[in-house]
């Protein structure tokens, strides 16, 4: 319960579809950067960084589930974070255009 009001918290100073993300997640989006240790939204820094991240947290190497689903869960929030991004300047163009 904390940690989901420390997250609305956070997500009041979010753009509302960020927002709206980070409650639905459980995750704020600078929290799920500090766990993939990216500080811009670049795709393919984020992919990277996971990739490795999963790989040394999988039980089967001596890693930890708990963290390993930390990772997921980080990745899911940047890759909805990205894809708002994208709406956003879709939506942009299409005022630009009007």
């Amino acid at each position: 319960a904390a940690s989901r009001a420390a997250a609305d918290a956070r997500g009041r100073s979010e753009r509302p579809q960020s927002a709206a993300a980070s409650r639905i997640s459980g995750i704020s989006l600078q929290e799920a950067q500090q766990i993939l240790n990216v500080s811009n939204l670049n795709a393919e820094e984020i992919q990277k960084n996971y990739n490795h991240l999963f790989k040394v947290n999988d039980k089967s190497v001596g890693g930890s589930f708990y963290l390993q689903s930390k990772v997921v869960r980080a990745k899911e929030r940047l890759d909805e974070e990205l894809r708002i991004q994208a709406q956003s300047e879709k939506e942009k163009g299409w005022k630009a255009e009007t």
